[in-house]
């Protein structure tokens, strides 16, 4: 192990911060190997830390510590890197992650690095990851323990309904054992009984009830460890956790301007989310919803969106059916999109599976829409991914932020 120690309370000089890139550089085309080699000298010294992690590290493997890298794009700019790392302290509570927990992975992944840089790994460049890390850590230490006065690690919520809604599309509804906090349009990190510690992104799709309950769409994915099991195994009673919400995909009240919200398949979720929010709002703004699916069979949910437009003048919900002539508009989403506009002067959302969001989002920024007010949120990505997305998009305040576009989400029921 590389002994060098790191000099506290120094801030990194832009010369520092860019050996810390060209070293990333250098070792990028080694990321799986690393991967291997960190989480088996981690699990080796530190045995104890493995049951924080699923039992298939298939697809954890290479996230951790691709994560860890990503800090290097933030290193240079405080006022992100610290919203970052306060985000990725709460969140890894849900993984059971304690203080004494981050000296053990920051000496892996010095070690790693070290490893696989050879001889381009020398005392300043050890000396200058170690002190970038043990800011982060100090950071996400110092968030996890202000969050830990007041929220659980995460929260038991118990399935109270159960119901398919189309084609392996399930409405799974739950009640956390503790109030849960959320705005309409986050979503929550979820896990179930089937696969401990393998944790999926899934929107609610309601705006804040008084009884507590979250409901959620799950979409049955092939292969998927997750999403199988919620739609065709789970039934009232069994017992889900749920990480804290998470997401900038939301209303800001303050805001006039009209929007225009698309959502492809399981995607609906957090725009029907968006819509409640706007009703109980009392909202003057208008707003132009568009579902899209392949077939009829899978637009699940429009007609419950119909029944709320009928009740509320400012609504129009089109759907938009690609694979299949019925009645109305025919074709896909981007298709459809281009019959309307302008929309320069909307505010925009867009939630579902990655190609429909990159198509989608092209054809509202040909359409007018600012990229700066085109909104989605990363799905089914590392905790540290999100993390750091978010704090790039806009500085941390309690208005929605913008997503930027060179981070195309994943599909929500990834797995």
């Amino acid at each position: 192990m590389n002994d060098a120690q790191p000099t506290p309370g120094r801030p990194l000089r832009p010369n520092e911060i860019a050996l810390l890139r060209a070293s990333r550089d250098l070792l990028n085309p080694f990321a799986d190997e690393m991967a291997v080699y960190f989480y088996a000298i981690l699990f080796q010294r530190h045995p104890e830390v493995r049951r924080l992690f699923p039992a298939n590290l298939d697809v954890q493997r290479s996230r951790l510590l691709q994560g860890l890298l990503l800090m290097i794009d933030l290193a240079e700019d405080p006022a992100q890197l610290a919203p970052f790392c306060r985000r990725l302290g709460r969140d890894h509570r849900r993984f059971e992650v304690l203080g004494h927990h981050y000296p053990a992975v920051g000496a892996a992944l010095l070690d790693t690095l070290a490893r696989f840089a050879d001889q381009a790994w020398t005392p300043q460049l050890a000396d200058v990851w170690a002190r970038a890390y043990q800011l982060v850590a100090r950071m996400m230490i110092a968030a996890a323990e202000e969050d830990a006065a007041v929220n659980p690690a995460f929260w038991h919520a118990r399935i109270v309904d159960h119901r398919l809604r189309g084609p392996d599309v399930a409405e799974v509804t739950v009640l956390p054992d503790a109030p849960y906090p959320f705005v309409a349009g986050q979503y929550a990190s979820v896990e179930t009984p089937w696969e401990p510690r393998l944790w999926r992104h899934y929107s609610p799709a309601n705006a804040p009830r008084a009884d507590g309950t979250l409901t959620f769409h799950v979409k049955a994915v092939r292969d998927g460890r997750v999403s199988r099991p919620l739609v065709n195994r789970a039934r009232i009673g069994d017992t889900l956790r749920l990480g804290a919400a998470q997401g900038e995909m939301i209303l800001d009240p303050r805001m006039e301007r009209d929007l225009v919200c698309v959502a492809g398949g399981t995607g609906l979720a957090p725009i029907q989310a968006l819509v409640e929010q706007a009703i109980r709002d009392g909202s003057r703004r208008y707003m132009d919803v568009f579902v899209g699916a392949r077939t009829a069979a899978e637009l699940y949910g429009f007609e419950d969106l119909l029944r709320l437009a009928q009740r509320n003048h400012w609504l129009n919900v089109r759907a938009a059916v690609s694979h299949e002539e019925i009645p109305g508009l025919t074709g896909t989403l981007p298709a459809v999109l281009r019959k309307f506009g302008p929309f320069y002067r909307h505010d925009a959302y867009v939630s579902g599976p990655p190609g429909m969001v990159t198509s989608v989002a092209q054809v509202l920024l040909d359409l007018g829409v600012p990229q700066g007010r085109l909104r989605h949120d990363p799905f089914d990505v590392p905790a540290l991914e999100t993390a750091a997305t978010a704090a790039k998009a806009a500085p941390a305040t309690a208005a929605a932020s913008p997503r930027r576009l060179d981070r195309i989400p994943r599909q929500q029921q990834r797995a």
